[in-house]
């Protein structure tokens, strides 16, 4: 039943993410008047980062900026989310985009929107061997097509049922080794090689996923994620324009910033704090001490800092399904490592170097001494084009334990691996990057890794359990008290910028619907 009214309620937000940016700007334009957002650091975006080589700390390339001269954008890199998944009309992040005209003309092309390349855009590629050979595409992308097809068909098992192995890794592996004698018997002298190939794919597969190793991925569940049609693009000015532009739209003082939340008090039942004696069911208790009394609360921090504070961050503790949910859920660590030179050692169209050990034919996408051996987890780097805007910059991909152990290293003692590595790869002594800058998502105390994965013994329905607000349904206390959005909470999305700010947008049309009857025009408007 709605209530009576509700436009005046106090509703507050945890977490400045694109997800709960996006859950402000739908409660105001439907006349919510007392929304505020609580930011734990300084800067808007969450996971959504942009800096640039060669200053301290990373810089954002934002007209609001203080008491910085106006800079150009240009060499700008993405520390967190980089790609728009699949630009196309059913993209929420793409609509954006494009209504706010920050994507050139071939991104929002007809052309490129109807493009499909099912989550795995076909790069250009160049492949450097351990022995410092460089492979010719023949013989490598055989390798490349029958892994594609494997992976493939470890997708269809959400769909059809019946896994015959617990995870994704131990399918892929399983497959490879039984298909591959067959499928390049005519080609005994590059079997080797190609498994080796293989290999440095799982590696590529766990940064896809975000995971230490595609063992720890749920085969079953791995097809619930769904690809939008598109070609995965990216943002001239950097992806924080997207979110400079949004917040633009929102009031000045709508977010309260260094403000880490230390617990959410629900179902609280005596009078709020400042409340000249009206009751409210929540409060939320800052590390500062500061509390806040509100109505309703849309908890949108990312799921590692869940996992991390899963037993203090509610009071009372989150519901026993909620909490095997999020210990279920997995959330792993990919960082980058962003190189400049002076020249490239790159052909001039490649997009995508692969590193191939040749010594890695038995397949594992794990090292076995990560602080000795944690380089071999990189498997590439991708070429930031075009040249024009970021000059010779690579970006290294790397996930798991190896990617964690590489961010208590110093930035000296990763140049200097990875440095090793180019010229072991290349056969050239002379490789020398100039500017290194590296992501460490997984100590950062607001998000302890990077995005969320279907870990084995996980389903959709712990997605749409997380998603679940509290009270639950059956109780007689005042609904939708705490409701919880970001990227973990979508079953299709999980993992993207599109399934966060769609979440967002579904919690605050949860409270829109709450106070306007099912005839209403509300509803119908959202």
């Amino acid at each position: 039943m709605a209530l009576p009214s509700g436009l005046d309620s106090q509703i507050f937000i945890i977490g400045c993410g694109i997800s709960g940016i996006g859950a402000a700007q739908k409660l105001l334009k439907h006349g919510f008047s007392n929304v505020r957002i609580i930011e734990a650091t300084a800067r808007s975006g969450g996971r959504i980062r942009t800096g640039r080589l060669g200053w301290s700390g990373l810089l954002h390339c934002s007209s609001q900026t203080l008491e910085q001269p106006a800079l150009s954008c240009d060499n700008i890199v993405e520390i967190g989310a980089n790609w728009i998944h699949g630009p196309s009309k059913e993209n929420p992040v793409f609509r954006l985009a494009c209504d706010y005209q920050l994507l050139d003309k071939e991104s929002m092309s007809e052309e490129n929107q109807a493009i499909d390349m099912g989550g795995h855009p076909l790069f250009v590629p160049n492949w450097f061997t351990s022995s410092g050979r460089k492979l010719r595409p023949e013989t490598m992308a055989p390798a490349v097509e029958f892994f594609m097809k494997l992976l493939e068909r470890s997708q269809q098992f959400y769909e059809s049922g019946g896994e015959p192995l617990p995870s994704v890794g131990e399918f892929l592996k399983a497959e490879a080794e039984r298909l591959a004698p067959e499928e390049w018997k005519e080609d005994q002298a590059n079997i080797k090689i190609r498994m080796a190939m293989i290999n440095t794919l799982l590696k590529v597969e766990c940064c896809v996923s975000g995971t230490h190793t595609m063992d720890d991925v749920g085969l079953g569940a791995f097809g619930m994620y769904k690809t939008l049609p598109g070609l995965d693009c990216t943002f001239p000015g950097g992806y924080e324009s997207l979110i400079d532009h949004m917040m633009k739209e929102l009031p000045k003082d709508i977010v309260l910033y260094n403000k880490p939340v230390k617990c959410i008090h629900w179902n609280y039942t005596k009078n709020g704090p400042d409340t000249k004696g009206t009751s409210f069911p929540v409060t939320i208790e800052c590390l500062d001490g500061k509390t806040f009394a509100a109505d309703h609360v849309i908890v949108t921090v990312p799921l590692g800092y869940l996992k991390k504070h899963q037993d203090t961050f509610l009071s009372p503790s989150l519901p026993q399904h909620k909490l095997h949910s999020i210990q279920r859920m997995g959330f792993g660590t990919n960082n980058k490592i962003f190189l400049e030179f002076e020249q490239p050692f790159w052909e001039e169209d490649c997009e995508l170097i692969y590193l191939v050990w040749e010594d890695e034919t038995d397949l594992a996408d794990v090292v076995s001494d990560v602080k000795m051996s944690w380089i071999r987890k990189l498997f590439g780097f991708t070429v930031l084009k075009p040249a024009e805007r970021f000059g010779n910059v690579l970006c290294g991909w790397i996930a798991g334990h190896e990617s964690e152990y590489m961010e208590t290293l110093s930035e000296f003692e990763v140049l200097q691996s990875v440095t090793q590595l180019l010229r072991k790869f290349t056969g050239n002594p002379t490789i020398a990057p100039r500017k290194l800058l590296r992501s460490q998502w997984f100590h950062n105390p607001y998000s302890f890794g990077s995005y969320t994965y279907v870990a084995k013994g996980c389903s959709g329905y712990d997605i749409d359990n997380l998603a679940k607000p509290l009270p639950l349904k059956d109780s007689n206390a005042k609904p939708l008290q705490v409701l919880f959005a970001g990227e973990a909470t979508h079953r299709s999305f999980f993992s993207t910028v599109h399934g966060a700010l769609l979440t967002g947008w579904r919690e605050a049309e949860r409270l829109v619907s709450l106070y306007t009857p099912a005839s209403g025009s509300l509803s119908s408007k959202l």
